[in-house]
């Protein structure tokens, strides 16, 4: 995985917002927490009893019951279809259905019920009362495969075992407290390897998408890109950033390039810099910013690895910053920060 970031530039006019629209969901209560709850206290290795974790291998019936309708339905790399719950900041979440089934959840809501964990926790806690190994094992169709976790692994995105339900947790570092949990299944995790992996016998091997599934998959992942930005910064009581569609273009070009040019920088040797790129595309602003990562997962893993890189931390909880405009081209993302000036 890489990342990459650029600071601030020239300051120049302001122009006009585009605002994102607002849906409503009636959510049913029983997945979200009660923040009255307490944590857990002693470790366990058994599946969740309660919370997001119930969601792994039930139907689509079962999730809709739980959830009532997403606001909409993303592609992913991975085979299975991202439910995405973005009504309410505070209950996001992401759920992964591939036949019919859940396989995975992302949940980042401060409110969501991701037991037995808490969002915000303190890691502190969570190393108290977790049993976290450096090796997991799989067993599936005959096949062995290890995962083995690293230092910086086990510090900011440890994995657990509960039962037959795998647990990714990401930490923030700088905060030392649970930014976000993923719960998936043996296969799911798999596929996605976000750890070195060793195996005996046969890998699962990812189908290629067409092109046109690629864009469906990248315009999915820009808009997670966005929303969960939105919810750090919230999270740190900094104003939600708009979607900007000029300078969405202009990431989009830019994760493309080098993607094309197999060049990973913030400047282009074909297209120049940041400030040259949003020029050519006649994007009024302030100032600018840019993130650029390569080779994640998702769009949930890159925005948890800017968050705890420190100068990408910065550009992505800029309190200056107005607009957002994301591009992901395959595995490379770019994320466009700006400030437009007051009308």
């Amino acid at each position: 995985m890489t990342i990459g970031f650029y600071g601030s530039i020239n300051e120049k006019d302001g122009n006009e917002v585009l605002i994102t629209d607002e849906h409503t969901l009636e959510m049913n209560e029983s997945l979200y927490q009660n923040q009255e709850k307490s944590i857990q206290e002693k470790p366990s290795a058994e599946r969740p009893t309660s919370g997001m974790g119930l969601l792994i291998g039930q139907d689509l019936a079962y999730l809709k019951d739980k959830l009532g309708e997403p606001q909409r339905i993303d592609e992913s790399l991975y085979g299975y279809q991202w439910y995405i719950y973005n009504t309410d900041y505070a209950r996001y979440v992401q759920v992964g259905v591939e036949n019919n089934k859940v396989v995975t959840v992302f949940a980042i809501g401060e409110n969501v019920d991701v037991s037995p964990f808490k969002i915000g926790q303190p890691i502190e806690e969570i190393f108290n009362t977790q049993f976290i190994d450096t090796n997991i094992d799989i067993e599936y169709k005959g096949n062995s495969y290890r995962f083995e976790l690293n230092d910086t692994d086990l510090n900011i995105r440890p994995l657990i075992k509960l039962g037959d339900v795998f647990v990714q947790l990401n930490i923030d570092k700088f905060t030392g407290s649970l930014s976000s949990v993923r719960f998936l299944n043996d296969v799911t995790l798999i596929k996605q390897r976000p750890y070195e992996l060793g195996y005996t016998g046969e890998l699962i091997e990812l189908e290629e998408p067409t092109e046109d599934k690629w864009r469906l998959i990248e315009a999915g992942t820009e808009k997670q890109i966005l929303d969960i930005t939105n919810i750090m910064r919230l999270r740190h009581n900094v104003k939600k950033l708009i979607w900007d569609e000029e300078t969405s273009e202009v990431a989009f070009g830019h994760s493309k390039d080098m993607s094309d040019s197999n060049d990973f920088s913030h400047t282009s040797k074909k297209f120049g810099s940041l400030s040259d790129r949003l020029e050519a595309a006649n994007v009024a602003y302030k100032s600018a910013g840019e993130n650029i990562a390569a080779n994640y997962t998702d769009g949930p893993a890159v925005a948890e690895g800017w968050l705890n890189s420190k100068g990408h931390r910065e550009s992505l909880l800029n309190e200056d910053f107005t607009h957002l405009g994301v591009g992901v081209f395959q595995k490379y993302y770019t994320q466009n920060f700006i400030q437009k000036s007051e009308e």
